[in-house]
């Protein structure tokens, strides 16, 4: 979306920039327009790899005689957040009632959010208990199971539904910050003069981070504790697995 914005892309009839006018210079201006707005090093990166596959691509096909330079910057330090256990159960009472079942999901299974977001109760067994994810929800497009807590057993047992989505969702982020700023992780800055407020603290994908570490706690092996959260690469693994003390 940055990408589209920036270099004016509107769609096939409308494409924008030039392909030969976005060079490495351009990149620059790319990347310093996105850090003046506020975004994180990380999140830039993000945009230029992905610029840098288009301009590869294009090279490749003939498109491009000369393939620009797309530099990245120095990535941000890994976000340390971690909800300990007495904290989350703090957290959870001031979440509604009907987003309780997906936050404990998120929390014991690392689980992305997009993929607890599309399980369905055909891919729910209560009896093992476990969920399967198929190949099509999951972001490496690989199918995994998950095993369920018991108390995530005992919410899903009184909310079982004969079809359609198992978590809900709803207004999920704003009642997140809510809840967070109620149990003291988090604070809600002042209205600005445009009426908004803008949150800081726990979020929820360091709820994927705390899965991992607890279950490297728990003695589980990294092969496993990866199967669970869908971590493809172990670098990318490290980056959520944080050292106890």
């Amino acid at each position: 979306k940055a990408l589209d914005e920036i270099f004016e892309y509107k769609g096939e009839d409308d494409p924008g920039v030039p392909l030969t006018k976005i060079t490495t210079d351009a990149a620059r201006r790319f990347t310093q327009e996105r850090l003046a707005e506020g975004v994180t090093n990380s999140t830039v990166n993000n945009s230029l790899v992905l610029l840098r596959r288009m301009l590869r691509i294009a090279h490749e096909d003939g498109k491009l005689q000369v393939l620009p330079v797309v530099r990245l910057l120095k990535a941000n330090p890994a976000r340390k957040g971690f909800l300990k256990l007495e904290d989350f159960t703090t957290l959870l009472g001031h979440l509604p009632a009907h987003q309780h079942p997906l936050v404990t999901f998120l929390y014991f299974s690392g689980c992305r959010l997009g993929e607890a977001l599309s399980v369905e109760w055909s891919q729910v067994d209560l009896t093992v208990p476990i969920i399967r994810l198929e190949a099509e929800q999951t972001k490496t497009g690989e199918g995994r199971i998950i095993p369920l807590t018991d108390a995530l057993v005992k919410m899903l047992k009184v909310s079982t539904k004969p079809g359609g989505l198992v978590f809900d969702g709803t207004n999920l982020r704003k009642e997140w910050a809510k809840a967070c700023v109620a149990a003291g992780l988090g604070v809600q800055e002042p209205v600005d003069k445009a009426g908004n407020r803008r949150y800081h603290g726990l979020l929820l994908h360091d709820l994927r981070r705390s899965a991992i570490k607890n279950m490297m706690k728990l003695g589980i092996q990294q092969k496993v504790a990866r199967t669970i959260s869908g971590h493809k690469a172990d670098a990318v693994f490290e980056r959520y697995n944080i050292i106890d003390e």
